[in-house]
């Protein structure tokens, strides 16, 4: 039977693989691996329980709870809200852990249930391995005064949002910012955050209907939102993504500031301010190459980590560093949060752009990204790649070809017959001359041990 939790929770269509039973077997199961087995103080567990804007987030977040009271667990929820959000609140209300039900960037039809333990952090493998094992055994049910209470987290947005302004290192009077929420989470909170933190907003994507979320808007969409920053004359713009635990900017021209970008202003910040842990950023092997060179350039070193924020994570709790994140936008501050979160980034990059006094687009010269291409070579045995021979030797001679001034990067997918072929070099026509050399490789070498198989 393959693992039921992914690389981010459970997640899948909403009715298909995600159904409201199997939302309140999760919560069963969650309650006593989460709520009972690690309560120690004597009192009723208690967990806190959020969701994005989605149709199905009502139907399954009903389910949830329901699992969760049913169990003896008492439940605060906390309504729409995003991700990190979530995190937050477990940590400040001194829940046991809590449930996150979102998809994040995948579109409406989709949901997913993540688990955050006490302190909102993540959940290791052998957790949610415990969780899936105890859905095969009988839930437990409290009768009487033992069964759980739900009730409304009423103040939750507004700890939220004060922890945010907490945050920042200079306040946003006089900039104008276009903000994309995704028809998501953030969709309240983000926009009243940065009003209260003095800047001038425009709001795209801000209307969720429960149907409507990452639909041609957000982080995966930016296009609505380079428009918009040219239209208003704006700064520069924010975009989150559905669950808002990512972030991407625009900068005044519409040139896209992705996350390696971000890092790389941010990191340099905090070794001025003398707050950057180590003058350590710990990032993913993904990360392009121009990322390594500038920190290089700022005395700043670069600790690398598998693909996938979780990852990130691990890495920064293992050295004890405070600044990480993905290209795709997930940063993550430790000293502020326990995960990616969207709207804490843009907060921090806007205020870097006030008390700087220089546009985001000059702020972002801080990196020169290298050209970088990325093919996925679909329909191959991703456990031969590794032991190849015929691949290394491909793999080594592009990599003497590029010398410094490029990277080979091949990486099985974890999630589907898929290898990715990334090449970065110091122009475009190298980068794929390069790229399509190793992918026909691969393509050719696994054919032909497909066949002699």
């Amino acid at each position: 039977m393959s693992r039921l939790f992914g690389t981010d929770g459970v997640r899948g269509l909403a009715n298909g693989l995600l159904t409201a039973e199997l939302a309140l077997q999760l919560a069963q199961a969650a309650a006593v691996v989460l709520g009972h087995d690690r309560n120690t103080n004597g009192n009723r567990p208690r967990a806190v329980v959020a969701r994005d804007p989605r149709a199905s987030g009502e139907f399954l977040a009903a389910a949830v709870e329901a699992g969760l009271s049913s169990s003896g667990i008492d439940v605060y929820d906390a309504g729409v809200l995003p991700t990190p959000a979530a995190a937050y609140l477990v940590a400040d209300l001194d829940a046991d852990f809590g449930v996150m039900i979102s998809a994040s960037h995948n579109p409406a039809p989709d949901n997913g249930i993540k688990f955050f333990a006490r302190g909102g952090q993540k959940l290791p493998d052998d957790v949610e391995d415990a969780i899936e094992e105890q859905l095969s055994k009988e839930p437990y049910r409290p009768v009487g005064g033992e069964v759980g209470r739900i009730q409304r987290f009423s103040d939750a947005e507004d700890r939220y949002i004060v922890h945010l302004l907490g945050t920042l290192p200079h306040r946003l009077d006089g900039l104008k910012v276009v903000l994309d929420c995704a028809h998501g989470a953030a969709s309240g909170c983000s926009p009243q955050v940065f009003k209260t933190a003095g800047a001038e907003v425009i709001l795209i994507g801000a209307d969720p209907d429960g149907l409507n979320i990452n639909d041609g808007v957000g982080s995966t969409h930016l296009g609505p939102l380079k428009q918009a920053v040219l239209d208003y004359g704006a700064d520069l713009g924010i975009a989150h993504d559905g669950d808002a635990d990512r972030c991407l900017a625009v900068d005044h021209e519409g040139n896209e500031v992705d996350g390696d970008e971000i890092m790389a202003i941010l990191a340099v910040a905090l070794k001025e301010s003398g707050k950057l842990k180590d003058d350590v950023l710990v990032a993913t092997v993904m990360s392009n190459l121009g990322l390594k060179i500038a920190l290089r350039e700022a005395g700043i070193s670069l600790r690398e980590t598998g693909v996938g924020d979780r990852y990130v994570l691990e890495g920064m709790r293992e050295g004890g560093f405070n600044l990480g994140g993905e290209q795709s936008g997930h940063v993550i501050f430790a000293d502020y949060a326990t995960t990616g979160d969207g709207v804490l980034t843009g907060l921090q990059l806007a205020a870097q752009v006030a008390l700087t006094g220089r546009p985001l687009k000059d702020l972002a010269t801080v990196m020169t990204k290298l050209p970088q291409v990325l093919i996925n070579v679909k329909g191959v045995d991703r456990s031969r790649v590794k032991g190849d021979e015929t691949v290394a030797e491909a793999v080594a001679r592009a990599e003497a070809r590029l010398g410094d001034t490029g990277r080979v990067l091949l990486r099985p997918s974890g999630t589907e017959p898929v290898v990715r072929v990334m090449v970065e070099a110091a122009d475009q026509d190298t980068a794929q001359e390069v790229a399509e050399g190793l992918a026909q490789v691969v393509r050719t070498e696994l054919a032909l041990a497909l066949i002699a198989d």
